[in-house]
């Protein structure tokens, strides 16, 4: 392929980007659901995002360490094989429980991995409002170091 080909091509591909990435349906959860950026326990913030429902609690592996060391920094991953329309992640330990909103589509593949902060020990839960249209929900409840040692 000559060079002004592939540039030609790259071209188009880069145009069409904007079109493909516009035709998911993206929703702007801090304009849309405001209260739940400020609850400050995780039941509020689940209730004000998808209001009164009741997760099965099964389907969604939460993973992070069990004794966090830097209560800055805590990895947390978040995974499941559902077909998801969005995964909501919420805390206990900080003043407003909300972590994260991810607004997925049907061929998403969950598996995310993402750092949080903590002033204390606490649990972290993750919900997954299913394409069947159920809600699943996987927690862990973790320590967090005081002073930055482990113990």
């Amino acid at each position: 392929m000559n060079r002004r080909k592939f540039i030609g091509l790259g071209v188009m591909a880069v145009a069409a980007l904007p079109a493909t990435l516009s035709a998911l349906s993206t929703i702007d959860f801090r304009a849309t659901k405001p209260d739940t950026w400020t609850a400050h326990t995780v039941a509020d913030g689940i209730k004000a995002l998808y209001g009164d429902i009741k997760p099965e609690e099964s389907g969604v592996t939460v993973k992070a360490p069990k004794v966090a060391s830097n209560g800055g920094a805590i990895p947390v991953t978040v995974k499941s094989d559902i077909s998801a329309k969005s995964v909501a992640v919420f805390q206990d330990a900080n003043p407003e429980s909300a972590v994260a909103v991810f607004n997925t589509d049907k061929d998403s593949i969950i598996d995310y991995m993402f750092k949080i902060k903590m002033k204390k020990s606490g649990t972290i839960t993750a919900i997954l409002e299913g394409q069947d249209g159920k809600f699943y929900k996987g927690a862990i409840t973790i320590e967090v170091a005081l002073g930055g040692c482990e113990g």
